[in-house]
């Protein structure tokens, strides 16, 4: 209603009608962008794959470094399963799976410092 009492017919929502998709009025992708509140798939899965890659490194290292103290077959078991779960990890992330991945990876590696703590 405006200040006379008088009802106005509100205008439908018509968003992105004879636009591009993903483009506001002013043409750029800053409203679209502002309404996003966490990472886009493509950046929750790169984010996955470089912290798996780190991962990957750092337990590479570590087993290098284990085997220089103590030369063991439990050693080489332990963090070659890491490693080969980091690399699971990667190619779920590149195939779209970034919260099993994210989960496989953390459980895992948890799991490998338990073991090589744990066990002789």
């Amino acid at each position: 209603m405006d200040a006379a009492g008088n009802e106005q017919a509100e205008e439908p929502f018509s968003e992105g009608v004879g636009e591009e998709e993903g483009e506001g009025e002013d043409g750029g992708d800053a409203a679209a962008e502002g309404d996003r509140v966490g990472l886009t798939p493509r950046q929750a899965r790169r984010v996955r794959v470089v912290l798996a890659s780190v991962m990957m490194a750092a337990m590479a290292v570590l087993l290098v470094v284990r085997l220089a103290a103590r030369t063991s077959v439990l050693v080489v078991g332990v963090y070659g399963a890491a490693l080969v779960l980091c690399g699971i990890v990667i190619e779920l992330a590149r195939n779209g799976r970034t919260r099993l991945g994210t989960w496989l990876l953390a459980l895992g590696l948890v799991a490998a410092f338990a073991a090589d703590w744990l066990l002789p």
